[in-house]
């Protein structure tokens, strides 16, 4: 695991920082550029160093990627517990649902698959997730995680400052809207990319919520010398501010 000495995307030629959609479209195009040589080494650095920092027993939040995004599924088969977000309620909110690969996916408010909710009649619709041990908190309301159900979240992004721990993503707020919630804030969360998309230069909004750390192709880092997850004494690792 890596400290945050990573050379980072120099500030010259970015969009003003206070221009958030320009900055978007800048690494939108940085990363489709660097992906495809990247993302080898970010699936080898998942395998190589995720299992220290998920519990036993507990779901490593994934994602479906989008166009761009690092593909982290291929780490399926070395994780019983898995988690898939989705964008779902009234009012709609981010939550994770357990997901192991072949279970129905649908698409949810923004179209991204994510795992089907099961149906009242047809228990076909009802893929069962691996039961928890009984000293781990059960999901939800059974079918949404509840935070404590999961050991690691693993959230994409367009790019990310190794120094604040500030995530530029898509413009939704949802992650940021999620930790919010100390429950939620307390499981141990890394932004997946590319280095080249490394930038000390990202504006903070207030409700911008720190991640520990990123996972890029040179491995697992935690910001400003902070663990980027690993569980100390049972307890999570502390944010990166």
């Amino acid at each position: 695991m890596s400290g945050p000495g990573i050379a980072t995307v120099a500030g010259e030629g970015l969009p003003p920082p206070h221009n958030r959609e320009a900055l978007r479209r800048h690494f939108r195009t940085l990363r489709a550029t660097a992906l495809a040589a990247a993302e080898p080494g970010i699936l080898a650095a998942a395998q190589r160093e995720l299992p220290e920092l998920l519990p036993a027993h507990h779901h490593l939040g994934l994602y479906w990627p989008l166009q761009g995004e690092p593909d982290l599924r291929p780490l399926a088969p070395a994780h019983r517990h898995l988690a898939l977000p989705a964008v779902e309620g009234d009012p709609p909110r981010l939550q994770y649902r357990p997901w192991r690969p072949g279970m129905p996916l649908a698409p949810d408010r923004y179209g991204i698959p994510a795992p089907a909710a099961p149906l009242a009649n047809g228990p076909e619709q009802q893929p069962e997730a691996p039961p928890p041990p009984p000293a781990l908190p059960a999901p939800a309301s059974g079918w949404e995680l509840s935070p404590h159900a999961l050991g690691l979240l693993l959230v994409p992004a367009l790019a990310f400052d190794p120094h604040s721990g500030i995530r530029l993503g898509y413009g939704g707020g949802w992650y940021d809207r999620l930790r919010a919630d100390p429950a939620w804030r307390a499981v141990p969360a890394l932004v997946v990319l590319p280095s080249a998309c490394l930038s000390a230069n990202l504006p903070r909004e207030p409700w911008d919520v720190p991640f520990q750390g990123w996972l890029d192709e040179h491995g697992v880092h935690g910001c400003a010398g902070r663990s980027a997850g690993k569980p100390e004494n049972g307890q999570p690792a502390p944010n990166c501010l």
